[in-house]
């Protein structure tokens, strides 16, 4: 879907198509709900925060400038979203960034391969923990989500030269951790 063509649904949408507001959340839902998830393990918790990342987008989509793309928007709103849940309910639990290893289904990892993927994730995820909330953040966009800094920027409303410098201490300390912990 095309910016455009976002644009043209938001516009059906302000004129009072709700059908225009089904389309951006069929687009959207999955990546939203896998947004939340890397930052809240739980699957029903996660599910509870997407669903109110829709009810607020519609509920403020009038209101949308267009500044960034719908999806940036959108995307800033669960980010936003995920957070206060976790501080809302004090979550100390560790993110989950575990490696999406894809093999294929004739070579199971052995017992012993399998432990040690669940050692290095879960130490990377202390790792993280760790992190000052701002590095935490930068970390999470840029590594796990992939964002180019420009976007990320976009979503923390801060600069890219910034965002560069927490980036870097984040996965500086990261090493570090994982370094003492050996």
């Amino acid at each position: 879907m095309s910016p455009s063509d976002e644009l043209q649904l938001i516009e059906e949408f302000r004129n009072g198509s709700e059908q225009a507001f089904n389309t951006l959340v069929l687009r959207y839902k999955e990546k939203i709900y896998w947004i939340v998830r890397r930052m809240v393990p739980d699957h029903d918790e996660a599910d509870d925060i997407t669903q109110n990342v829709f009810i607020k987008a519609y509920q403020s989509l009038g209101s949308f400038k267009g500044d960034s793309s719908f999806y940036t928007w959108l995307y800033r709103i669960a980010v936003n979203h995920a957070l206060n849940e976790i501080r809302r309910k004090k979550l100390r639990r560790t993110f989950s960034i575990s490696e999406e290893v894809h093999q294929s289904a004739s070579h199971e990892p052995l017992p012993l391969e399998r432990m040690e993927q669940e050692e290095r994730t879960r130490r990377i995820a202390e790792a993280v923990e760790r992190l000052p909330e701002k590095q935490k953040k930068v970390f999470l966009l840029r590594y796990h989500e992939e964002l180019p800094y420009e976007e990320i920027a976009k979503v923390l409303k801060t600069s890219v030269g910034g965002l560069k410098a927490n980036y870097f201490h984040a996965v500086k300390k990261i090493g570090k951790y994982l370094k003492n912990d050996e």
